[in-house]
């Protein structure tokens, strides 16, 4: 931490726009740091406050927008591709999704502040089709806040930071001694969630030729099918198989007590 502060004073307003950046396209950097030691040496007198904020909310919106334009043409692809880094892919999809029908487009404005949901909103949005112009409202607003919030945070407090440098400096091999088993601990943990959600990495599934010649067949009585799509809170109106029922999966509790018990229940999502 203190030679990561200790590069922000250094390289200044680059470093800060690299790191934002980076966090906003997924990448896991702490772009909260950044602009908490950024904040610092503003108010130190090192870095220019204007400057700071300004390159700060440039990154994010970059990174965002990047984001909210590829979601949009890679769908859920692409979050699935972000969600690699969690545990439980499934779980870190729905999570984000969950936000937005709980919230609606008002997440974006608070995405930022949510674990798992911070990278996760942007495509999000562009992958349910929400307008350009609304996204890159919304979206400022939150990045305005966000940046504003740790800047503050560390104009703030600069004294204080500084006497916790200066601590992190004196304490010298037991603060790395402390940080490798906090890692080494950290680890152990995400192996464990590893090995705890492995069970829901094979989901049964069926072809849909198999599903097709049974619709068409006298067991077609006997089936339901349901669409699971998370997407429906910005497209009520999207198109769906012919036959099927709407199932939103983040109100799943309540839709599980409409469903009969004496069908086959199929489902399909995105």
């Amino acid at each position: 931490m203190n030679e990561f502060l200790s590069l922000i004073m250094h390289h200044g307003y680059l470093l800060i726009f690299a790191v934002v950046l980076a966090e906003a396209i997924g990448l896991p950097v702490p772009a909260a740091l950044a602009l908490v030691a950024g904040g610092a040496a503003a108010g130190s007198g090192i870095l220019r406050t204007p400057a700071v904020l300004g390159l700060s909310l440039l990154a994010m919106m970059l990174g965002d927008s990047m984001l909210y334009v590829l979601g949009r043409y890679m769908g859920w692809t692409l979050l699935g591709i972000l969600c690699k880094v969690s545990a439980n892919p499934e779980t870190c999809i729905l999570r984000s999704a969950e936000s937005f029908y709980k919230r609606g487009k008002l997440t974006l404005v608070v995405a930022k502040f949510i674990p798992g949901v911070n990278t996760m909103a942007p495509p999000l949005a562009g992958s349910m089709r929400m307008r350009p112009e609304q996204f890159l409202r919304l979206d400022l607003a939150g990045a305005t806040l966000y940046t504003s919030a740790y800047f503050a945070l560390g104009y703030l407090f600069r004294d204080f930071l500084a006497t916790i440098t200066r601590g992190f400096q004196a304490a010298g091999r037991a603060v790395e001694i402390t940080s490798l088993v906090a890692l080494a601990v950290y680890i152990g943990y995400r192996v464990w969630l590893y090995r705890k959600h492995s069970v829901y990495r094979i989901v049964p599934k069926v072809q849909v030729e198999e599903l097709a010649l049974k619709l068409a067949s006298e067991e077609q009585g006997r089936i339901l099918l349901a669409d699971v799509r998370s997407h429906g809170y910005y497209n009520a109106d999207s198109a769906r198989i012919r036959g099927s029922v709407r199932i939103e999966p983040n109100n799943l509790e309540e839709e599980l007590k409409t469903l009969p018990k004496e069908k086959d229940i199929y489902l399909y999502c995105s």
